[in-house]
Parts: C-alpha cells; sequence; structure tokens
C-alpha cells in the first residue's frame, strides 16, 4: 500500500536492531514520514518518552502510514525479534 505524502524528497532510512529503542535519523529539512513496518510488529511513541514491549501505540507487520507531527520525537521498539522500519522522509 501506498500514500501520496507529497512535498519533497528527502531522504530514505532502514531501522534495525529495534530489541532496544530506537528514533529515527531524520534530515534536517524533513517534517513528515512514510513508514513501513515490516518482520515483526512495533511499538511507538511520539511524546519523548520511550516504549517497551506491551506499552506504546502497536503497529503490526505490514503496517504503512504517513507521521506529520513531529517526527525527531519518535521512538519505536520490536515486540518480537527481526522488525523492520522502512522510512522515506518529505520536507
Amino acid at each position: 500500500m501506498s500514500f501520496p505524502v507529497g512535498g519533497s524528497p528527502r531522504g530514505y532510512e532502514q531501522v534495525t536492531g529495534l530489541s532496544v529503542v530506537k528514533m529515527l535519523t531524520v534530515p534536517a529539512s524533513a517534517g513528515r514520514a512514510q513508514i513501513a513496518v515490516s518482520g515483526q510488529g512495533v511499538r511507538y511513541r511520539d511524546d519523548g518518552v520511550d516504549p517497551d514491549g506491551t506499552t506504546g501505540f502497536p503497529l503490526a507487520a505490514g503496517t504503512e502510514f504517513v507521521y506529520a507531527g513531529n517526527i525527531r520525537n519518535l521512538r519505536f521498539i520490536q515486540v518480537a525479534a527481526s522488525a523492520v522500519l522502512d522510512v522515506l522522509y518529505y520536507q
């Protein structure tokens, strides 16, 4: 599934190693992100607090969404081994 994000592309990142909390490496000019979850589900928070295996907003593997809040505050952790995030950044 693909979502029309709009704006100018600002980069791509693949995030692995989500057995520990990870933040995104957001390009300076990016203001939105299209995020796809694969392998296993993850949990995330956008309030600057770390999620864990049972708290945070759950996203199942196969989920794709556009985030337009403060992407620099996003924090992710996997709920089972092998979760991967693919992230496209836009201005």
